[in-house]
């Protein structure tokens, strides 16, 4: 499945050095921790110089391409980004490019979910999922001692439906209701407008830039990075699909060594883009791999050729955790995955098929499978033991434990018959495994696949609260 297209991925600040033109080579510095506009932090932070002369397959970049005006406008973007720059660029990099750039980028100017989009979510398959999270956040506030005020984050909201679903399955609890203040973390202008929509949000006095959901009556701010959501109130913070679209960088063991895979102008205009390898281990090789390797198990790496590192992931959780063990509460993040080295999975999906990766780059949904070991790790190497991770487990077990079968049975009492199979179907998606045994038609497997089992959810508390609902024992 594909991810939550309202991801706040970091776009990165760029610098140059040298000259481009007569060198023929460039330096990128990047900065590791600055936002999705690119800007600095007061920190000076550390940097990365790749020196991409010598790449295998190398060829020149002409300035003109034969058939340009036949291609998309994140094309001829990305296509001037490598020609201007004389070589290839990251695998991450285009990621960035594709799925956040603020005037072509796939998610940022229109509505991608649903049957009508490129994809569907758990929280538009059903408002059982939404309820249930609430379940989750509602109790973990029990644990919590019931405090006064508590910050809930969600990180990539989507339409706002799981929100939206979250605060009215939890409106009865009015304590709880009146405690929160909703922070939701979006880039995507158009979908800041549906969240405001879906949240049945109005002005709330005389500060624009902050709505009241008239669904609970909290209040409701938006912001483009965790790092800007206020501080000094213990947070209960979701990551639903948020983790999945962040950018990657890709590995391949080679001859020469763990060379980085990159992507170059293509051959032809039916072909404009394609993979090709450093010629060597590159600083993000030496960085982010060497970090993740020295996580991984002889035997993990006994028989590696293809590795994926996700530095954004470890970026926002060791933010995560950080703001548990300092100030209190939890962080429940579910998204498909691994428990391990994620090896090669980078997708693209479009109008719910799947698509060549470099095809048609802005006009498709791009994700990778979650790293949950590496979660684990960075968060235990930010907090230590004022942090507890618990999980991965499936979504079904999560769910299940929860009470989604009871949940179920309550709905189905007051469905019609429509309503009624909906209702199943949903259920089916949400715990499920593979396509539901009722469906005769192959088109509509990919529809109403289940996604049971190749969902996880894993959960990071403050350690003083014990291990939250959802995550005990089944007995």
């Amino acid at each position: 499945m594909a991810s939550l297209l309202s991801r706040s991925s970091a776009r990165c600040t760029r610098y140059w050095s040298g000259d481009l033109l007569a060198a023929g080579t460039y330096a990128l510095r990047r900065t590791l921790c600055s936002d999705i506009h690119g800007a600095k932090s007061d920190k000076e932070e550390p940097t990365l110089a790749i020196d991409r002369s010598g790449l295998y397959q190398e060829r020149e970049h002409p300035h003109s391409t034969p058939g340009k005006e036949a291609m998309s406008a994140m094309s001829k973007h990305l296509d001037a980004i490598i020609r201007f720059r004389g070589g290839p660029i990251s695998v991450a990099e285009y990621m960035e490019e594709v799925l956040t750039n603020p005037t072509a980028g796939f998610y940022m100017n229109r509505d991608v979910f649903g049957a009508g989009g490129d994809f569907v979510t758990s929280p538009e398959i059903s408002q059982m999922f939404g309820e249930l999270i609430g379940v989750w956040s509602t109790c973990l506030w029990h644990q919590m001692g019931q405090p006064s005020q508590v910050a809930l984050i969600e990180l990539g909201p989507g339409r706002g439906t799981l929100m939206a679903d979250l605060i009215r399955g939890t409106s009865k609890f009015g304590e709880f209701s009146r405690a929160v203040s909703i922070h939701l973390v979006e880039c995507s202008p158009a979908l800041r407008k549906l969240q405001e929509q879906k949240l049945q949000c109005v002005p709330c006095g005389e500060n624009s830039e902050q709505k009241r959901s008239r669904i609970s009556g909290s209040t409701v701010q938006w912001y483009m990075d965790l790092s800007e959501v206020p501080r000094g109130v213990p947070s209960i913070i979701i990551a639903h699909e948020f983790y999945d679209a962040l950018p990657v960088h890709q590995f391949q063991k080679t001859s020469r060594g763990w060379c980085e895979k990159l992507v170059d102008v293509g051959d032809s205009p039916g072909e404009p883009f394609r993979f090709v390898l450093s010629p060597r281990p590159t600083a993000a090789s030496r960085l982010y791999l060497s970090k993740r390797l020295s996580w991984a198990t002889e035997d993990e790496k006994a028989d590696l050729e293809h590795v994926e590192v996700c530095p954004q992931s470890i970026k926002y959780t060791s933010m995560i955790a950080k703001r548990i063990s300092e100030e209190g509460g939890g962080a429940l993040i579910i998204d498909y995955g691994d428990d391990g080295i994620v090896k090669d999975s980078l997708q693209a999906i479009r109008k719910h098929k799947f698509i060549p990766v470099l095809e048609d780059p802005g006009l498709a949904d791009l994700s990778a499978h979650v790293d949950f070991r590496a979660i684990r790790h960075a968060s235990t190497e930010a907090a230590g033991v004022r942090v507890a991770v618990h999980g991965p487990i499936t979504q079904s077990k999560f769910l299940g434990m929860l009470g989604i079968n009871f949940r179920l049975e309550a709905l189905l009492n007051n469905a019609t018959e429509e309503q009624a199979e909906a209702l199943q179907l949903g259920y089916w998606r949400l715990v499920g495994e593979g396509p539901a045994p009722w469906v005769e038609d192959e088109k509509e497997e990919l529809l109403q696949t289940g996604m049971g089992s190749q969902y996880k959810a894993l959960a990071v508390v403050d350690s003083s609260l014990g291990t939250p609902i959802g995550f005990g024992s089944s007995t």
